[in-house]
């Protein structure tokens, strides 16, 4: 384990990166899903189809593919900005559509009379949505939103190959220098992502605890 220890600095900035991708992807993600998945249950056809058609393409397009593109294609575009804002953007593009994809399952988990009521009482769509629905909806997606968070953990790997010096990429630079070290390197790097994703699961399991109804 020395490989380990001599690198530790290395292996704490490359976390430290991977970290920085989660955390910033996830948020993004949360916020634009929630709004797909309002566009997806809403009353107004064209945003409807227009959030199924958005979460269709890309939720089935391969994340490496969305990379590319983002990283080789928007510069082509006129679109500038560094790698690290490039692969949050197809992180994003990416990772929301499953947290929209959450979000509507929970929405259709409440009772329709929630919303009847809301109406009732003189709220509007938009009023029924954020002050009735979807903080209902938000205490039956908490684990699956766990399960997206933790896949964008795992999806943050594929950011080595453009530009990001995470853990995977980090990993691989001491694996070329330390060839013969191969398991310890390997099960330290395995140990970080584990160490992240318990922090995700810790934070879903304190949310589900806390929003439990009686």
């Amino acid at each position: 384990m020395q490989v380990l220890i001599d690198n530790f600095d290395l292996l704490i900035k490359g976390f430290l990166v991977t970290l920085r991708l989660v955390l910033v992807s996830g948020a993004l993600s949360l916020v634009f899903g929630t709004i797909l998945g309002a566009m997806r249950v809403g009353p107004i056809h064209i945003l409807n189809k227009a959030g199924e058609l958005y979460v269709t393409i890309f939720r089935n397009t391969p994340l490496l593919v969305l990379l590319l593109f983002v990283v080789f294609g928007f510069p082509k575009l006129g679109l500038q900005m560094s790698y690290f804002w490039m692969n949050v953007l197809a992180l994003t593009m990416y990772t929301s559509t499953f947290v929209c994809e959450a979000i509507r399952s929970g929405v259709n988990s409440v009772p329709i009379g929630q919303a009847e009521a809301a109406r009732s009482i003189g709220l509007n769509f938009n009023q029924t949505m954020t002050q009735v629905i979807l903080p209902q909806s938000f205490r039956a997606v908490v684990p699956p939103i766990a399960s997206v968070l933790i896949a964008l953990t795992k999806n943050t790997s594929l950011c080595s190959i453009f530009g990001m010096a995470e853990g995977t990429a980090i990993m691989k630079g001491l694996l070329n220098d330390n060839s013969t070290q191969v398991i310890p390197l390997f099960l330290g790097f395995a140990l970080g992502y584990v160490v992240i994703v318990e922090l995700i699961s810790a934070g879903a399991g304190y949310l589900e605890r806390r929003w439990r109804v009686a």
